[in-house]
């Protein structure tokens, strides 16, 4: 059962937000410490990615491990209420989330998804970066 009422949930869901997240914030410092420069959410590409190398033809995604439902972690817990609604919530995100990078790899794009949980290892972060990006078309 939900310990806080309804409309204190709806106000703290509203200011969840999409763009300029934290864990964004982090991967955009990293990139640009690593020397690489970049657009943000580029509108003309299927699923409006968060971070655009062009020169690299790369379409980056920091996903929350929750929304985006990261395999195995354990940030990606199901909310003990209104499963059922949760349960279809995710199921349309993770669906989106693959035609979207479907549709990228088609126009050929490269795409990457980095999990919110993943920066808890910066280090790690940086080696899938460079090894993604050193990867030249």
């Amino acid at each position: 059962m939900d310990t806080i009422n309804n409309e204190r949930r709806s106000w703290n869901m509203s200011r969840i937000q999409g763009k300029n997240t934290k864990p964004e914030m982090q991967i955009r410092s990293l990139l640009h410490q690593m020397g690489y420069r970049f657009r943000l959410h580029a509108k003309g590409l299927s699923g409006i990615p968060d971070i655009v190398l062009p020169k690299y033809k790369t379409a980056i995604f920091v996903h929350g491990c929750f929304w985006h439902r990261h395999k195995g972690c354990k940030y990606a817990y199901i909310p003990k209420s209104r499963q059922e609604f949760w349960q279809e919530k995710f199921r349309k995100n993770v669906e989106n989330d693959n035609k979207v990078l479907k549709e990228l790899k088609l126009s050929g794009w490269r795409t990457l998804i980095i999990w919110e949980c993943d920066l808890l290892d910066l280090e790690k972060v940086k080696r899938i970066l460079i090894d993604t990006l050193d990867a030249k078309s």
